[in-house]
């Protein structure tokens, strides 16, 4: 595997490195030993898939409150999606700024998303299907989220929105929580 760090510090772009024959290809997208010689947590207590049947969809930004904060690592199994990460770790030098990636079922990468950063994406695709490894089981009580168009995150989505839960699109502003 390939581990790309990126501009907040603790995130990570993951490429795996597929052995290719007539079959087709094999790789590894998780390895405890890889994954420790980087600092990364490879245990994860929990896997969901998000199927999204529109482009244009997004979901996000959610995070879970300390402390009950979550690590992810995110794959885009179908399709294609414009994943986000948002920095909300107090102190942290990158506080509040964000970084995206273009996951797709043709790159095959992963975004590794530690504690303390909320997470959304937007299809890129009809049928776009998201599978997410995370370290903790879900508390329902700790889950939260920022608007998806709050000013003070500037996050630029590449597509019109054109589904979106009432929930991502009524969290309040960062400034006013």
């Amino acid at each position: 595997m390939i581990f790309e760090s990126l501009p907040l510090p603790g995130l990570y772009r993951i490429a795996p490195e597929p052995h290719a024959d007539a079959r087709g290809l094999f790789a590894r997208t998780v390895c405890e030993e890889e994954f420790s010689q980087h600092d990364l947590t490879a245990r994860f207590a929990q896997s969901s898939v998000s199927f999204n049947a529109r482009r244009g969809t997004v979901r996000g930004l959610h995070f879970a409150k300390d402390p009950h904060a979550e690590t992810k690592l995110v794959r885009c199994t179908s399709g294609a999606i414009h994943d986000v990460a948002v920095d909300l770790r107090p102190g942290s030098p990158t506080y509040l700024r964000s970084c995206a990636v273009t996951l797709s079922a043709e790159n095959r990468h992963a975004l590794y998303i530690p504690a303390g950063f909320a997470h959304g994406f937007q299809a890129l695709h009809d049928a776009t299907e998201v599978l997410y490894m995370i370290d903790r089981p879900f508390v329902a009580g700790a889950a939260d989220g920022l608007r998806w168009d709050d000013p003070a995150l500037a996050v630029s989505w590449p597509e019109p929105v054109t589904v979106i839960s009432e929930r991502d699109r009524t969290y309040p502003d960062w400034a006013s929580r």
